[in-house]
């Protein structure tokens, strides 16, 4: 069955649970709203197979969350009869161009997946990213939305900005939680692999850190090493202030002279 109407308006209902989340929550925000799915070019509904497809500039709203793509796929399941037959969207595809807003978050990417049981995005494409009004998460292979846990994960060649501060690692992870006006915000990062932290005058790298993010302090451990011009220093693990970019060293365990490691070079005086 194809529907060619432009601009055509889909009241269908969400299967989810109430929870507590982000902002972009199209599966848990407001359980009892409808999903509003519209196109330029028509909608296709094909019920043997229990898929909704738009086309052409495609819109899906819920709430406050909006999902564009070029092409949406609702895929969905009958409900109880008894109850009047719901139609249920379990799994929302968005291809092409995708670019899903809330009031306070943007996520950008080239294709996104969102499991509506489970309440979780998977963006994947050219550098998928998300945007807070105080954070920019992004990555090369996939960003992932978990609104039950409240966190976003961004997986390969992954960084965290927030003005003049930011952290590269493999992975990583922001946390969220709810701030004093009741809106969203990311309260900590974990990053993982190969974590790299630049400030005005140090290189800092180490396996693993935790950033808090409200006090500007990031806990590394791992094979830490902090870089300030030629000079170096190695050890175990480390914290570095990025608000006032005061970094302390602290030596591996159970060694010897229980010391950090050093190398720092004289500075060379110019020949008058």
């Amino acid at each position: 069955m194809t529907l060619k109407t432009v601009q055509l308006a889909l009241a269908l209902s969400l299967l989810t649970t109430t929870l507590q989340a982000q902002d972009i929550n199209l599966a848990s925000g407001s359980p009892n709203a409808p999903l509003e799915i519209y196109a330029d070019n028509g909608i296709e509904w094909q019920q043997n197979q229990q898929i909704i497809i738009a086309q052409g500039n495609a819109v899906a709203k819920r709430a406050n969350v909006t999902v564009n793509a070029d092409e949406l796929r609702a895929f969905y399941d009958e409900g109880n009869s008894a109850r009047g037959g719901e139609t249920n969207i379990n799994r929302l595809e968005a291809l092409g161009g995708v670019k899903i807003v809330s009031n306070t978050e943007k996520v950008l990417g080239d294709k996104a997946v969102y499991d509506l049981k489970r309440a979780i995005m998977v963006v994947t494409g050219t550098r998928p990213t998300l945007y807070t009004p105080d954070d920019i998460i992004s990555a090369d292979n996939s960003l992932e939305y978990w609104e039950e846990k409240g966190q976003a994960v961004a997986r390969g060649n992954a960084t965290a900005v927030r003005q003049d501060r930011k952290i590269r690692a493999d992975v990583i992870v922001g946390l969220f939680r709810k701030n004093r006006s009741g809106k969203s915000e990311i309260h900590r990062v974990n990053a993982f692999g190969n974590v790299i932290i630049d400030t005005q005058t140090e290189h800092v790298t180490a396996d693993k850190a935790v950033y808090n993010v409200i006090s500007g302090v990031a806990t590394l451990t791992g094979a830490v090493k902090i870089k300030r011009g030629d000079n170096l220093l190695n050890g175990c693990s480390a914290t570095v202030n990025l608000k006032t970019n005061i970094s302390r060293l602290k030596a591996c365990a159970g060694t010897k002279d229980n010391r950090v490691r050093g190398l720092v070079l004289p500075t060379a005086k110019s020949v008058q």
